[in-house]
């Protein structure tokens, strides 16, 4: 059962629109093997969430990638996802990552940036940008990312454990203060009151429900139909086979020498392809058309 899930929202009298982001089993599979620290686990799982939700709202055929990179003792957190909603990621640190402040853990200070990157399958050179992180949360530093590029003011609530982790976002529309000038200060105060076991615990209508009751009977509240988000790494061997072949028969065999076999590992995907004699020997017969015997 995946019971990974975004659910979209409005509130209709104060356009106010916001989004509840619920990963389970993905982000389960992601963290699977890994053996992340509690720390570095935590600030994957809420940059995941956050990943998902960015990348549900594209509305053509892409991939979203996310960097968090800096020099503290967490150097990357990197998350991509398609439009259809697969997404992998990965964490990078010192093998021991003691709780710090964020800034810290992610050496914001010393030139750290988070890295937007969107690759369409139609344009020659995927679209980047680079910002620096501002904030002293995973979800601080992503509203200075929305507000900067979307200009609307916009709110997130972040957790993540070693079973869910998840993200309830809002954002101010621009007719907001012309239907109310106090509704976002309201929502908003009213969001700031949730609870992590609410969060991690509770089902998108029910938290909802229970954070902005009041809100909801007087102003009612469109839900949007769910969209599921699934982890997706499956193995691609025709890639790493031309990677190989990119080597050079020469370069292959040297290090074939060296080491007995050819390694290339897969760090997003958590995964190793191996390639001994008698296989690099193959794929360079069957490109260079020759038999082997």
């Amino acid at each position: 059962m995946n019971d990974s899930t975004i659910r979209r929202f409005l509130f209709e009298g104060l356009d106010i629109r916001g989004a509840v982001v619920h990963l389970g089993d993905t982000w389960q599979q992601m963290q699977a093997d890994r053996n992340y620290q509690p720390t570095v686990a935590q600030l994957l799982g809420e940059t995941a969430a956050i990943t998902a939700l960015i990348a549900g709202q594209l509305k053509q055929p892409g991939r979203l990638t996310l960097q968090l990179r800096g020099n503290g003792p967490i150097q990357l957190l990197v998350m991509d996802c398609n439009e259809k909603l697969q997404m992998r990621g990965m964490a990078r640190s010192n093998p021991v990552v003691l709780p710090a402040p964020v800034t810290e853990l992610l050496g914001a200070a010393q030139g750290g940036q988070l890295m937007m990157s969107l690759d369409m399958p139609d344009s020659r050179q995927p679209y980047q940008s680079f910002v620096p992180m501002v904030g002293d949360s995973i979800a601080t530093i992503f509203e200075h990312y929305l507000e900067q590029s979307e200009q609307q003011p916009s709110r997130l609530f972040t957790i993540a454990g070693p079973k869910a982790a998840v993200c309830l976002f809002l954002q101010k529309m621009p007719e907001s203060d012309k239907h109310d000038p106090d509704g976002w200060q309201r929502i908003t105060q009213l969001a700031a009151t949730v609870k992590p076991a609410e969060l991690l615990e509770l089902d998108a209508e029910t938290l909802l429900s229970r954070l902005f009751h009041e809100e909801i009977e007087n102003r009612g509240i469109r839900l949007y139909d769910v969209q599921m988000v699934s982890y997706y790494c499956p193995e691609d061997w025709e890639k790493i086979r031309d990677m190989v072949r990119s080597l050079g028969q020469e370069d292959a065999e040297t290090i074939l020498a060296e080491h007995g076999e050819i390694l290339i590992r897969d760090d997003i995907c958590n995964r190793d392809y191996r390639f001994n004699a008698e296989e690099v020997a193959q794929l360079f017969a069957k490109s260079t058309g020759k038999a082997l015997h």
